[in-house]
């Protein structure tokens, strides 16, 4: 009982542990927010008493404490709008990995001390403007960016809410309602039809179909019966059952496929920004250049006041403000635009690699095909038959069944608008179909099966593919029409594919389907390669061998059975008619199902990501030139870049910066 309770703990803390980290990322954003509009608003004053905006706007405003108000304003926005950048500083070097958070917490840090020690009486000119746009423009970029991007951050939750709250215990042949985490290996527990299984285990007594779709990926209900396993979560269908529990808690197939969406997503979360990658080459520049400056000054014996504000100079100009926004402008707007045309990005690392993806792996089930298994031919094979009369024979019979075919004929039948006439006497013919009386005619809904077994040769032109199960309606003995049911391939991804091998990708499915309808699908659109009857640790281990192979990959999916294979992949893109589960674990969500929109996602990556560099060479370019004239290398015959216009230079390339991104509106995807 000690091991149960441990494990009912460690669900416990499982999920008090990720409440704990989407309620962290919420209050980040909520935290940005408000901090930059706090410090836009303490920006006003600081610029109106700047004496450099003073002199470009033409006035001037002097009183007895100017310096000490310009300085109070100024220490409050360093510390309050700096504060998140000032701990990412630290963080950062903690880790050993400067990126942005240092070199806008040195910018700003160096920026603050040396215009302090300006308004305390050092001579010089301050730099408290450029200060508090600075920390204005990151909290806006990283604001911007945050809401842009939200990570997987429902998907656990979402997965253990799969899962029902309650079971019905059976003891001493009563059944009691407990908590689920109450469960222990061994218990017996009743399920009555249309429940959820609450519990990993076996089937001691009872026969039902069992919808596995959101966990196998297999479209058509599975037959399960004395002795078959079954997974918890799963919905059970038309019949009771009594299953004795044989995994629970961290051993239960669901928490195992959460485990795995949580190694995942932690191992791909480790993958650093192009822009932090930036911010690191330039906090090395800035730091280097700007000790360096301050060193040669010394030497060359200029006085301390020139050297430290020549190091300040460097060092501000370094941390220009356009690269705060250089990548999450452009990320806003592709986002915006992307979810126009039915794509949603979720995150920015994966959308940025899309243009990088060599390898394609489709799940079969709600992405390359409807995810309905239903029917989709039906007609006669005797001239004295209506194709419509076939399925409304059939109709009578299933309408008396509860058999998940029975399902999708009844379902056909209402949506083509026939009533079909009274059946008499129904029987199930065990294992081979159904029969009874339908308008003092005898008629039987069957297998091939019984066909075989009975002699009745099947017309060859029948069957079309192996994605399709045919019943047959006999009448009076004698083969009357066929029913084809199945999961239908989507119109749209036939063209997908065709556009997907025009760009050199290779193409793969993963299916829990059979291996038969597997091939089938696979031919039928020309793939490179497919897997069968695989389970979501399975998806998972083949997307790391691809990876491994040096692929980079993308995973289309739409279950649970993919979320493991879609939080791995490179690029996890989930098909928006599938389960939250998979669109919580992805990078991109194809918001109206369609497979021809992965090509505009790659196509459209590629635009985007030009646009990022072309930022970034905008937003550092002219550091080329800035940084050696701010150290002062061409002091002796007088040119020198000062304070002032260092902050032009940086106004510009943000101006620039601005435009550029705009300019993505004119792609199309």
């Amino acid at each position: 009982m000690k091991m149960d309770k441990n494990e009912m703990n460690k669900k416990k803390s499982m999920k008090n542990n990720h409440h704990s980290e989407n309620k962290n990322h919420t209050h980040m954003i909520e935290d940005f927010r408000r901090r930059f509009w706090v410090s836009l608003i303490l920006t006003f004053p600081i610029l109106i008493l700047s004496p450099l905006i003073q002199g470009i706007l033409g006035y001037e405003l002097t009183f007895r404490f100017d310096n000490y108000l310009l300085f109070g304003l100024s220490s409050l926005v360093y510390f309050y709008g700096g504060w998140p950048f000032l701990t990412g500083l630290i963080d950062e070097l903690k880790k050993k990995k400067p990126g942005m958070m240092t070199l806008i917490g040195v910018a700003i840090s160096v920026a603050w001390a040396y215009s302090s020690a300006i308004a305390l009486g050092l001579e010089g000119k301050s730099f408290f403007w450029e200060l508090a746009t600075l920390i204005d423009i990151m909290l806006l970029g990283h604001w911007i960016e945050m809401k842009s991007v939200m990570n997987a951050s429902n998907a656990l939750e979402k997965i253990v809410q799969l899962m029902p709250s309650e079971a019905h215990l059976l003891e001493d042949g009563q059944t009691k309602d407990i908590a689920i985490d109450q469960l222990k290996s061994e218990d017996l527990v009743f399920v009555k039809p249309g429940e959820k299984i609450p519990v990993d285990g076996a089937i001691i007594e009872g026969e039902s179909h069992i919808d596995e779709s959101m966990v196998t990926g297999e479209s058509k209900p599975v037959t399960k019966k004395k002795d078959n396993k079954v997974i918890g979560g799963t919905i059970n269908g038309n019949g009771s059952l009594k299953i004795k529990a044989e995994q629970v808690g961290e051993d239960a197939y669901l928490s195992k496929v959460i485990n795995m969406v949580r190694e995942a997503q932690s191992e791909k979360s480790k993958t650093q920004h192009l822009a932090d990658k930036v911010a690191f080459w330039l906090t090395l520049v800035s730091l280097s250049v700007g000790f360096f400056t301050l060193t040669v000054w010394l030497i060359l014996e200029q006085p301390f006041v020139f050297a430290l504000e020549r190091m300040a100079s460097v060092m501000v100009i370094t941390c220009p403000h356009a690269l705060g926004l250089a990548v999450p402008l452009v990320v806003a707007i592709s986002t915006s635009l992307s979810a126009q045309r039915g794509l949603l990005i979720r995150n920015r690392t994966a959308f940025e690699n899309s243009r990088k993806i060599s390898l394609l792996v489709f799940d079969k089930t709600g992405t390359l095909t409807q995810g309905k298994f239903e029917v989709l031919r039906y007609g006669t094979l005797n001239n004295s038959y209506q194709d419509k009369e076939i399925l409304s024979l059939a109709g009578s019979l299933e309408s008396k069944s509860e058999h998940p075919l029975a399902t999708s004929i009844m379902q056909k039948i209402e949506k083509v608008g026939i009533k079909p006439p009274e059946v008499k006497n129904f029987k199930a013919l065990t294992g081979k179909g159904i029969e009874g009386e339908v308008e003092n005619k005898k008629i039987k809904v069957v297998s091939p099966g019984f066909l075989k077994e009975k002699g009745i040769k099947i017309p060859d032109d029948v069957y079309r593919n192996e994605q399709e199960t045919i019943v047959f309606v006999l009448v009076e003995e004698e083969l009357a029409g066929f029913i084809a049911m199945g999961d239908e391939i989507r119109s749209e991804s036939y063209e997908a594919i065709k556009i997907l091998k025009e760009n050199n990708l290779k193409i793969y499915m993963m299916t829990g389907d059979n291996g038969k309808v597997a091939k089938s699908v696979s031919d039928e659109l020309n793939l490179d390669g497919y897997y069968a009857e695989v389970l979501p640790d399975q998806k998972l281990e083949k997307i790391k061998d691809f990876q491994a192979k040096g692929e980079f990959v993308a995973m289309t999916g739409d279950g649970i059975n993919d979320a493991p294979a879609l939080a791995k992949a490179d690029v996890g893109i989930a098909v928006g008619s599938g389960t939250d589960i998979a669109a919580e674990t992805a990078d991109i969500i194809l918001v109206n199902s369609n497979p021809v929109d992965i090509a505009h996602l790659i196509v459209f990556g590629k635009e985007t990501y030009k646009k990022m560099i072309q930022n970034l060479i905008w937003a550092t370019g002219y550091n080329f030139i800035a940084i050696p004239l701010a150290a002062g290398v061409l002091y002796n015959i007088g040119i020198i870049i000062s304070p002032a216009m260092g902050a032009i230079f940086m106004s510009l390339s943000t101006i620039i910066v601005a435009i550029n991104a705009q300019l993505l509106k004119k792609k199309i995807i």
